[in-house]
This record gives structure tokens, C-alpha cells and sequence, in this order.
């Protein structure tokens, strides 16, 4: 591969992240005119329940298949079946018929994320992969702002409908890159598949998902069903573990979980994607029945985060490739989030937009030297035939933190609601009276609640706080071991050419990918 080829396939990678980080943000702000349009409300949350439940569940699996198969044909596969998901999202004439083509969707976008950062590991050594960790930063950054952006137009001016539909485009694109230009060598070997770790791993996954979403919202924390599911999700992990041990090619590899590297990375992963989306989430929600913006307004102040967010991840990727050195950055960084946590929770009835903008810029700063950062240190220390099992166990260990912040932190900020407000809130829907307009809250309440919110979201960043001191003291954990200066397809290459010393072999390689 020349370094266009490369660049070219790089290329391809970041359209096939930008088509489902897009999808992850497009699709709320058309849910209200999809469940009128399809007579659904009930059905409201099974939207995004569906596509986050396959989308996660498949992480791993897709990550192990690439490893076997190699990247290039699990990509086509991820992006083909994100796009008929996508197509048969936009022809849907039911709610069950787009519930269930969203999790088709899942099923697809599962593989994009983890298979485009295994990409990125195996086309740059550890030494240069920071250098693109901003690209990757850009590329969410930019879904957060275009993606409700769009949404909204093309709900109001053409159909909600075109949510999907613009999806085929981009995918198309992107499908015809990877097919056409990555060649990454790759070195098939007899293996086994793990079919009773993979199902297994889905119904534990599975179960321990529905209890996030459903729990203390669709059903009581101490429900039959919400207790049932937790038990059988516990027991299927405990089985997961005991399967893996004996597998022949396990799904998730334990062994990756002796690498104290791998061990921190998926850690802190796991808690600042509680931490991360818990503020993310319910930042709006402030803006907008605290301090009173407009529903855009209060969208907008997320902008400020991910412009942070790119900017230190370009300058932190800089300058772990010209030193070699990475762990001060997330070092650094997690205690820069803590004290964003920290200005959040100073956040009170009296507040304005430019305090919580500045405090989404400081977690923005902070999360920039965080997550890329770590995973080049992930990637650098664990074998490269291990690289897609192990990028995706990372995506994987966010995603479920994100899931359980959400759902967990959506559960106390109920309960502290119900506590301020008392009996007034008694009998009314909690779903309906936050998301409804000012002047239709009834006025026993419409002076209250913003109080209450107050109050009530205060303990949600309190929550957010501590869980980010905990990823914060897990991050002087990291060790700091000297990155790779030869990718895997380098490594690829001089294997392949057999022929002089190691050395030699090497240095025709790099020269090969500088080209």
C-alpha cells in the first residue's frame, strides 16, 4: 500500500464514521413527527431502544470476526447492513416495522465505529496514530452539530423519511472506498467460532441493556420484570466467563484482561461514558426548564464541547507523536473533566447559558486528551492479531457505560423531582410535564419546577462528579511503555518479503508505507 492508497482507505473510514455517528444524532430530533406520522406514542422509546441494544450487543462480535476475517470484509458487511437498515427504516409504515428495521440498523453500525478504529490501528503505528486522533474528534464533533441541525430541516421541509434516506449517499461512497481501495494484508489462519460464547454474550448484554433503559421509567426499579432481567443478566455474565475459559477462540479473549493497559483503558472508558453522557444528556434539559432558552439554544450549547473536544484531541495526538509520550495527557485531561463536573454542579436557578457554556468548554478540554489518547496506549500494548476484539471491547465498555449513565442518572434525577415538587407532581406524567411547553405546565407547577429541576439535576452532576474522580484516580494507573514505530501493515510486509535480516526487512516496509 502507497501512503494515497492509504490516506484513501483512512478517507473511507472516516465517511463510514461520520454515516453513523450522524445516524446517532439525526434521528431524535425527527422521533415526535415519526410517532405522529406512524400513530406510535407508546412505542416512543423502543426507537432508540431497538438500535441501541443490537448496535451494542454486535461491538465484540464484529471485533473477533475481524480478526479472523480481516477488516475489509466485515466492513463491507457492517455498511451494507446499516444501509438496507436505513432504506427499509425510510419505506417503514408502522412503528413495529421501524423498530425492528432500527435494529437491523443496529446491527450494522455495531461494526462502523470499532472496525474503523481497528482500521486506524493497523494502517498507522502507535508513534503517528495520535497525530489522526483529531480527524476522528472532527468527526463527531461535526454529527453533533449537523445531525440535529439536518434532522430538523428535513422533518419540517421534506419528510422525516430523508433521515434515512440520506444515509444511502454517504454509505454508498463510503462502501465503494473500502471495497475498491483497502488492502490491508492479512494472514488468514484455521480457527473455530465461538456460537455458544457470541449467544451467550447477547442475551447477558441483552438482559443487563433492558434493565438500564427500562428501569425506575417504563418499569419500578423493584418490578418482577426489572429484578428477573438483572438476575438473568448476572448469571449469564458469570456463564459468559466460565464459556470463555474453555473456548478454543473465545469471543472476548480474557486473556486481553491481564494487560494492565487494556484493564485501565476499558475502566476509565466505562466510567467517563456514565460521567460523559450523564452531563451530555442532561445539560439541555437545565438550559431549557431552568434557565429558559429555546430548544435550539439549549442544543447549541453543546457545540462548545466538541470545538474543545477537536482541539485539544489534535494537540494532545500532535504531541504524543513528536515525543513518543502519552500518559500525562490523560492524566491531565481527567482532572480538567473533574473540575468541569465540578463547575456543573455550581449550577443553580440563578445560572446563565454563558456559565454552562464555559463549563461545557472546560469538560470538552479535558475529554479531548482523554479517550483517543488511550486508546493508542490500548493499542500499542496488546498483539496486533488481537486488534479488533480489543478496540472493539473498548467501544464496547463505553457504549454500556453511556447506557447505564443515561438510564441510571434519568432514575435519580425522577426521584429528586418527585422528592422537591411533592404532591404536585403526584398523578402527573413525568415524561409529559418536562417536555412540555411553558405555557402549558400547570400553574401549581410552572414556578416550581424549575426550582425542582435545579435541585434535582444538581444531584445528577454530583453523581457525575464522583463517578469522574474515580476514572480521574484509575488514570495514574496507566502505564507508559515506549509506542511502535512500524504499523501493522508494515509488520505485514516485512513478514511477506522473507528475504535479508529483520531489520532490513522492516525498513523496506516503512519505506513502503511513507510512499
Amino acid at each position: 500500500m502507497t501512503r494515497r492508497q492509504i490516506m484513501l482507505v483512512f478517507a473511507g473510514t472516516m465517511l463510514a464514521m461520520l454515516l453513523a455517528a450522524l445516524d446517532q444524532t439525526i434521528v431524535a430530533t425527527a422521533l415526535p413527527s415519526i410517532v405522529t406520522d406512524l400513530h406510535g406514542l407508546q412505542h416512543y422509546s423502543w426507537v432508540a431502544t431497538a438500535y441501541l441494544v443490537t448496535s451494542t450487543i454486535t461491538v465484540p462480535i464484529y471485533g473477533k470476526l475481524s480478526d479472523l476475517y480481516g477488516r475489509r470484509l466485515l466492513f463491507l458487511v457492517a455498511i451494507g447492513i446499516f444501509l438496507v437498515g436505513s432504506m427499509l427504516c425510510g419505506l417503514s409504515q408502522s412503528m413495529t416495522q421501524l423498530i425492528a428495521f432500527r435494529g437491523l440498523q443496529g446491527f450494522g453500525a455495531g461494526g462502523i465505529f470499532p472496525l474503523a478504529q481497528a482500521t486506524i490501528g493497523d494502517l498507522f503505528s502507535a508513534r503517528e496514530r495520535g497525530r489522526y486522533a483529531g480527524y476522528t474528534g472532527a468527526v463527531f464533533a461535526s454529527a453533533s452539530i449537523i445531525g440535529p441541525l439536518a434532522g430538523g430541516y428535513l422533518t419540517d421541509n421534506i419528510s422525516w423519511r430523508w433521515i434515512f434516506y440520506v444515509n444511502l449517499p454517504l454509505g454508498a461512497l463510503a462502501l465503494f472506498v473500502v471495497a475498491a481501495k483497502m488492502h490491508i494484508p492479512f494472514k488468514r489462519r484455521e480457527h473455530r467460532i465461538d456460537y455458544l460464547g457470541t449467544a451467550v454474550l447477547t442475551a447477558a448484554v441483552t438482559s443487563l441493556l433492558l434493565v438500564a433503559v427500562w428501569g425506575g421509567i417504563t418499569y419500578p426499579w423493584t418490578s418482577g420484570v426489572i429484578l428477573g432481567l438483572a438476575v438473568v443478566g448476572v448469571l449469564l455474565a458469570g456463564a459468559f466467563v466460565l464459556v470463555e475459559r474453555r473456548a478454543s477462540e473465545p469471543v472476548v479473549p480474557l486473556a486481553l484482561f491481564r494487560d494492565s493497559i487494556f484493564n485501565v483503558t476499558t475502566a476509565t472508558a466505562f466510567l467517563f461514558g456514565v460521567s460523559m453522557f450523564g452531563a451530555i444528556f442532561f445539560i439541555p434539559l437545565f438550559m431549557q426548564k431552568v434557565i429558559g432558552v429555546s430548544a435550539t439554544n439549549s442544543g447549541i450549547v453543546l457545540m462548545p464541547l466538541m470545538l474543545a473536544w477537536v482541539a485539544t484531541s489534535v494537540l494532545a495526538g500532535q504531541l504524543v507523536s513528536r515525543t513518543g509520550r502519552y500518559k500525562i495527557f490523560p492524566v491531565i485531561g481527567s482532572v480538567v473533566v473533574v473540575l468541569g463536573f465540578y463547575l456543573l454542579t455550581r449550577l443553580n436557578i440563578h445560572s446563565t447559558s454563558l456559565e454552562a457554556v464555559i463549563d461545557m468548554i472546560v469538560i470538552g478540554l479535558g475529554m479531548g486528551m482523554v479517550f483517543q489518547v488511550y486508546l493508542v496506549a490500548m493499542q500499542n500494548s496488546i498483539e496486533p492479531s488481537q486488534m479488533g476484539i480489543a478496540t472493539a471491547t473498548t467501544q464496547f465498555f463505553r457504549s454500556m457505560g453511556a447506557t447505564f449513565g443515561v438510564a441510571v442518572f434519568g432514575t435519580v434525577l425522577f426521584n429528586r423531582l418527585q422528592t422537591e415538587i411533592g404532591s404536585l407532581v403526584h398523578g402527573v406524567d413525568f415524561q409529559t410535564l418536562i417536555n412540555a411547553p411553558a405555557d402549558r405546565i400547570p400553574p401549581a407547577l410552572a414556578h416550581k419546577l424549575p426550582i425542582g429541576l435545579s435541585v434535582s439535576l444538581h444531584t445528577v452532576f454530583i453523581g457525575c462528579l464522583v463517578v469522574g474522580v474515580i476514572a480521574a484516580a484509575i488514570s495514574f494507573l496507566l502505564k507508559e511503555v515506549p509506542l511502535r514505530t512500524t504499523s501493522n501493515v508494515a509488520a505485514a510486509l516485512s513478514s511477506e518479503l522473507g528475504q535479508g535480516d529483520a531489520e532490513g526487512d522492516q525498513a523496506v516496509a516503512e519505506t513502503a508505507v511513507r510512499r
